[in-house]
Formats: structure tokens, sequence, C-alpha cells
């Protein structure tokens, strides 16, 4: 990383003060130790500058970064803020966040609920970030420089969460940035020495966290909602390749054996369904494509969470190479037992690609029904949260984890068992619960943005359960009325009528005059505008 800075006035001596104990030896020595020497190193490393000053005299700093070259980091600063107006720049600065937030506007019940939706939306523009000089030039993972052609770089790719909602709500309201994203991507596994697609793209940097190769359903999700003019044959093949490293993450047993095993791969069970899921992907990639041998390939691959389902004891399970399942298991636990921040009754549920399916395999609408009861209902000891990643009580609703990614979706599953009623009363206990106004109104880790972008779809009275799918699950709004500016030029409104916070449920929903009576929106009704009306009721 290089820097820039500037000063308003001349210095007249600078220096520095080194807080470790190692020493500089070398020429640096025969020098006057600390000041006026145009060469600092050290760790713990303070520079310092001295002015000559009236009373109340105020200098002012301008600062830039690149990720090139020092040369970069003063073109920054000399293109991105020429002049030496401090107000000039806060008022820009708010006027473009202004201009970002205003692309939804919404009515709520009261103030709090207002400040909630626009923090959220707030925090849906934090990340990905732009990476790359005003010239367009950028560090690759590589390491060596690049130049962007005909996109914008961007990293920050915390994909396993925000594959869930938020690139999916960048389809909506920042469909020419998701567009800039892949393209980062896609250029991201053309530098890779794995060919491979972003796990967790830090900068210029892989930092492999998590499980999954979630770019496709980005890619996947874009396609879908014909959003973006990325290559379409490059990027099926970047998933392809992504998806066919048999030493990344128990991939080459995944293939091999239909499903991870645990006594190959820890996390087992949450790489089988978490893959299972990115072929399905990949096969809607394909199908875009036509490339009808890969769809079929992708597809088969894609049902091979069906081999870690226990019918015995109704939980996915993790299953050991010999084909045996593992004894001495405990759906309670997330500890060992096969899945990563999560456990069998949260993580279970984890087949958005076959709903229907899953749901049948697992005993039928009204026993799937039950089980999500239970789930919402059965108190979780504290032993098993203890062992729980990144989760306290502040998350957790009997044993629903909302402050975790892995079950943001299963509030809405009552859709697929003929109960849409109890996913509008949880949707709407959930945002009233797990989300506020004040410095603790998350009740997890926000990650990159994916826990803030499930509260504006759910305000908004919708979620997508099926990235890659052009469909979304309808909820309960909290909103009164609400306008999304989209970038066609196009505008939907939103209107809940008879809202209160004790209407939480949808009497009926109409689209253009059209009613929808199946729990399903589409994306070309979002995206071709015009008003989607919701009814409220007790």
């Amino acid at each position: 990383m290089f820097f820039a800075m500037k000063f308003s006035k001349p210095f007249k001596s600078y220096g520095h003060k080194k807080y470790n104990k190692e020493t500089y030896d070398g020429f640096y020595r025969r020098f006057k130790q600390n000041e006026n020497f145009p060469e600092m190193a050290g760790k713990d490393i303070r520079a310092y500058f001295n002015f000559d000053t009236e009373e109340g005299e105020k200098i002012n700093v301008k600062f830039a970064l690149s990720p090139v070259s020092t040369n970069g980091a003063l073109n920054n600063l000399k293109q991105e803020i020429p002049h030496w107006n401090f107000d000039k720049t806060k008022q820009e600065t708010k006027d473009k966040w202004n201009k970002e937030l205003g692309k939804i506007d919404v009515e709520t019940i009261s103030e709090k609920e207002k400040t909630t939706f626009y923090t959220a939306l707030y925090h849906t523009n934090l990340s990905p970030i732009l990476y790359e000089d005003v010239d367009g030039k950028y560090r690759g993972l590589d390491q060596n420089i690049h130049t962007s052609d005909g996109f914008t770089n961007y990293t920050i790719f915390s994909l396993w969460d925000t594959y869930r909602a938020l690139h999916p709500l960048y389809n909506i309201t920042q469909p020419k940035r998701n567009n800039d994203m892949i393209k980062s991507m896609l250029a991201h596994h053309d530098q890779s020495v794995h060919n491979m697609l972003p796990i967790w793209s830090h900068y210029a940097n892989e930092n492999w966290c998590m499980i999954g190769y979630h770019a496709t359903s980005v890619i996947a999700d874009a396609l879908a909602k014909n959003v973006g003019d990325f290559d379409v044959n490059h990027a099926l093949k970047a998933s392809t390749n992504t998806a066919t490293v048999r030493y990344f993450d128990g991939i080459g047993d995944y293939i091999d054996y239909k499903y991870v095993p645990e006594d190959k791969s820890h996390s087992s069970v949450s790489k089988t369904l978490e893959y299972a899921y990115n072929d399905w992907c990949i096969a809607q990639i394909a199908k875009k494509v036509g490339k009808a041998d890969v769809e079929k390939e992708y597809l088969t691959r894609s049902t091979y969470y069906k081999n870690v389902y226990d019918p015995t004891i109704g939980f996915m399970r993790p299953k050991l190479s010999d084909g045996t399942f593992r004894k001495n298991f405990d759906p309670m636990d997330t500890h060992g037992q096969g899945f990563i921040e999560g456990n069998a009754w949260n993580y279970g549920l984890y087949v958005p690609q076959n709903i229907d399916e899953m749901i049948e395999m697992m005993g039928g609408k009204e026993k799937f029904s039950k089980q999500l009861d239970e789930l919402f209902t059965t108190e979780i000891a504290d032993k098993y949260i203890a062992n729980h990643e990144d989760i306290t009580r502040d998350g957790i609703i009997g044993n629903y984890v909302h402050g975790n990614e892995p079950g943001h979706h299963i509030p809405y599953l009552y859709n697929w068992t003929g109960h849409p009623k109890k996913t509008q009363e949880r949707v709407r206990m959930i945002m009233d619960t797990m989300y506020g106004d004040t410095v603790d109104g998350l009740c997890g880790n926000d990650d990159a943005g994916q826990m803030s972008a499930w509260y504006i779809f759910s305000s908004l009275g919708f979620y997508p359960v099926t990235p890659g799918s052009p469909n979304y699950a309808i909820g309960s709004p909290n909103i009164k009325a609400a306008t999304i500016y989209l970038e066609n030029g196009k505008t939907l409104k939103i209107t809940a009528q008879n809202q209160s916070k004790e209407n939480v449920f949808v009497k009926s929903i109409t689209i253009n005059g059209k009613k929808i009576t199946d729990n399903v929106l589409s994306h070309a009704d979002i995206i071709n505008g015009g008003e989607l009306i919701f009814e409220m009721s007790k």
C-alpha cells in the first residue's frame, strides 16, 4: 500500500520517532537520528511535522492511497481533490451518499424503522470497494500491475455471506456496479495460479475465508435477471475451472464420492450442501450458454445433498468415506458435527436449489412445517452457544440463528409448506427484535452488508431465497410505502395498506393490478416498474 500526503502550507522541519526497540543501521546513522532525513524505517513508527503558525491558524491535510505506487497516490491526490475547500469536499461526499440512499425512498410506521432502514442501506454500500487508481491501474492477484479495461475493479468479496442477499440487492439497485464486480471476479480468476474465482477477495489477495465457490451464485443470479454485459462463456469456464480444483477444500473427494467424507475433510456436510447449490448455479450458467452437457453434469452434482441426509433421524449428517454415517452425532451441537458456524437443525435446511424436493425428502409439508416451528421454539442450551462461532443469544430465536448467515432463508421456507402466514409472522418478529436504530442495532456481524441486505429485502416485503433464480419469496413488509428508483429510469412503488405493528399478515398482493397467489414475485415484475400493493391484516 502506498500513500501521499500534502499540507496546505509548507512545514519547517519533520522527523519521526520509533516506539519499538529495534535499531536501523547503515548510512542513516551518520545523520542526526530523527530530524529532516528522507528515510524512515521501523515498526511502531510515528512521523511528525513542525510548522510556523499563528494563534488559531488551521492547517489542512490531504491524504491519498494507492495499491500501485507512490506516483499513483500522488496522481489520485491531484485528481480526486484538486482544491483545498474542506466544506466543499464534505458536501460533495454528502451528496454522493444521499444519491445512493435516495435510490429507495421509504415511509415507515415510526422514525425508528426509518433510521434502521437507511442505516441498513448505508451498510450495504460500504463494500465491495473500488480497488484501482484514477487512471484505472490496480495491483492484481498475481501482484502485477493491471489496467481495468471496460470495467471498474472491485475487491472485498465476502462471498459466503454476500451472495445470499447483498449481490441480489445490487441487481435491483446497483446493476452496473454488480456487472463491474463480476468482471472483477473474472479478472481475479485469470490472475489466479489456481484458475479459481474468488472465495474471499481481499485487495490483491485471496484469504480463502469460508467454504463454497459462491462467485458462481453471483454470476448465475445476474444472468437470471439479465444484468450485465460480461462474457458468459468466460464466466462458465471460470466457474467450471473453480469447481474442479481437486486439491481445494475437499472438491476432489466431493467429485469422487458424490459427497464430502467427514474423515477426509472438516465441515463435510456444510461443504456438500454449499457445493451442491453452487453446482446448480453453474448448471444455470451452462443453460444460458447453451452447453447442455455441462448443464446436465452440474445438475447431477447439484443433487449430492441427498447423500448426506439420514432418514432414520431426519437430519443431514456427516458421512464417512466407507459410506456409513458417523456415529456419536448431536444435531444440536455446532462443534465437530460436520457443519461450520451452524448445526444440523439450521444448516441442515440448506437446499435452496430444490426446496420442494428437500421438504418431500424430510417427510412432507406438514412435518417440515412442524420442524420449522420446533426450530423457532426449542431453547438452545448455553453449552451449544459456547461452541458456536460469532454468535451470542442476541442473534438467536429458540434454535434459529439469525445472527449468522446459513439460516437467513429459513423464515421464508414456510411459503413452501402451505403456511405463508408463518413466514410473515416470523419475518416481522425478526425485523422487530433483531434490528434497531441504536449502536447495538444488529444481532450479529454484518458480514460486509449481508445482515443489512436481509433487512432491506424483508422490509420491502420479499426475499431472494434462491439466488440464480429470477424469483423472490413474499414475506411481510414493515414499511408503509416505498419507491425504488431503478437504473433503467423506471420506478417501483410499494404500498402496504392498513400497515401497523399488529397487522403483520398479508391478506392480498397485487403487482400492476395482477393478483399474486403463489407468494412469488418475479424480477421482471420489479425491474419493469409499476405498483406493488400489499393489503395487511391482523
